[in-house]
This record gives C-alpha cells, structure tokens and sequence, in this order.
C-alpha cells in the first residue's frame, strides 16, 4: 500500500499592514477583520472567522486566486516563535483541507494568531 502524500500549501507573512478596504466585499454578515499582513505579492486577511489569502497571479498580477480556510476546519496548530539565531517564526495549521504553513518575518506577533484561531 503506498502512503498518501498530503499537499502543503506554505505562505510568507512579511509585514503587518492595514486591512485592505476592499476585503468588505468578502466578508459575510457578522464577520470581523482582525489583521492584515502583506505577503510576497499581495495579502493575507485574519478574521474572527477565517483566514483569507490573495494571492496575485500571472505577469501583470490582474488575475487574483483567493483562498479562505475556516477556523472551524484546523484540526490542530502549532506556533513557533523566533529565537536568537532564527528570527522567523511559523505557524503550521492541519486543517480538512491539507497541511498549511506559514513564515512569519521578523517583528509579527505569532501570539495574536495563536489567539485568533483558539
């Protein structure tokens, strides 16, 4: 029998940054933006409900793929925070949907998200 290998989706967090004001749009009835952070190309939205990733494709970056993983979903997490040698922290969530990490730069508090999904 051959183990099934489970995908896993890896983003960077590089900057805590303003929620973008056009994240109302995909937001359901009672839903609260906690947090943004800036990422590689484009953001990641943290809600009391879920978190949302844009993620910017293509050269021009016109075409945007969202993704939104539930926090009703994670299984289980864990929170590395940064040491005196590594100054990234990671969060890694094992949800329904597959293996999700995150890298988190220098300066984002992992603790808030630690609260956030709990």
């Amino acid at each position: 029998m051959a183990a099934t290998e489970i995908s896993m989706m890896e983003w960077t967090f590089v900057a805590e940054c303003p929620v973008p004001a056009d994240v109302q749009s995909v937001l359901i009835p009672g839903e609260s933006a906690i947090a943004a952070y800036k990422t590689v190309r484009d953001a990641a939205i943290i809600t009391d409900k879920r978190l949302i990733m844009r993620d910017a494709q293509g050269f021009t970056g016109k075409k945007v793929e969202v993704y939104s993983l539930p926090w009703n979903t994670v299984n289980m997490w864990s929170s590395e925070n940064a040491g005196h040698v590594d100054v990234n922290c990671e969060l890694e969530l094992w949800a329904r949907a597959g293996h999700i990490k995150l890298h988190l730069k220098k300066g984002i508090d992992i603790r808030k998200l630690d609260r956030v999904i709990a």
